[in-house]
This record gives C-alpha cells, sequence and structure tokens, in this order.
C-alpha cells in the first residue's frame, strides 16, 4: 500500500481529455485527467461517473442545464444522463468510475481512449 500525490502524477503528463489511472477500488478505478476546451456530448449506459475538481473550473452541459464546479467541488453524473464537459481554462480533475467505463461513453471518436495508461 502507497499514498498517492495527486499533484505528482498530474505533472507526469500535459495533454487534455486522456485520463490516467492512480488506482483500482472494488472494480472502480480512481483517474487523473487534464481538461481544457469542449469535451462531445456523450452518455454512459452503465456507469455513474464522478468528477472532482482538483484545479480550475468545470462545468457539465446537460440537455436541462449546466452543473458549474469550482475548485474542491464534484458531481456525479448518473448512468444514461447526456453531458458535455467544458473546461474554458485548464481544469485537473479527479474521476471515479467502473473500470469498464469508456471516456467517451456511448460515443467513439477520435478522443476515444481505449487503454488507459497508469500512472
Amino acid at each position: 500500500m502507497q499514498k498517492i500525490n495527486l499533484a505528482e502524477k498530474l505533472s507526469l503528463f500535459t495533454d487534455y481529455w486522456r485520463p490516467r489511472i492512480v488506482a483500482d477500488l472494488n472494480g472502480q478505478q480512481v483517474k487523473l485527467a487534464k481538461l481544457k476546451g469542449e469535451f462531445e456530448w456523450h452518455h454512459h449506459e452503465r456507469e455513474d461517473e464522478l468528477f472532482l475538481v482538483l484545479r480550475g473550473r468545470l462545468t457539465i452541459k446537460l440537455r436541462d442545464g449546466d452543473v458549474r464546479l469550482e475548485e474542491g467541488e464534484c458531481v456525479v453524473v448518473p448512468r444514461g444522463v447526456e453531458h458535455k464537459p467544458v473546461a474554458e481554462d485548464e481544469a485537473h480533475v479527479l474521476l471515479f468510475e467502473p473500470a469498464t467505463t469508456l471516456n467517451t461513453g456511448n460515443v467513439r471518436s477520435e478522443r476515444t481512449v481505449e487503454e488507459l495508461k497508469r500512472l
């Protein structure tokens, strides 16, 4: 068992929208990502998804309104809910979701990451 320094792990990469795995927990994965700009509309059929903002701001756009997150705030997007993450400036985010969760959910695109790197 080893502690995880999130800031140190975040310093190991610079690309956006490509989550990295930092831990596994009961079939779930703890992931870190740097986000900037707009992602695409998508949903996850079977998985809920937790977004925790470590640095910056993140907006989760929903079809019926937006959820704006500041540092230290989180939201759980329930399975089946269409959403679009947007970070006007660089944001650092911790994601907590089942290991089977594909970053683009029901959408396949150039942003789809089939195999995540581990830090």
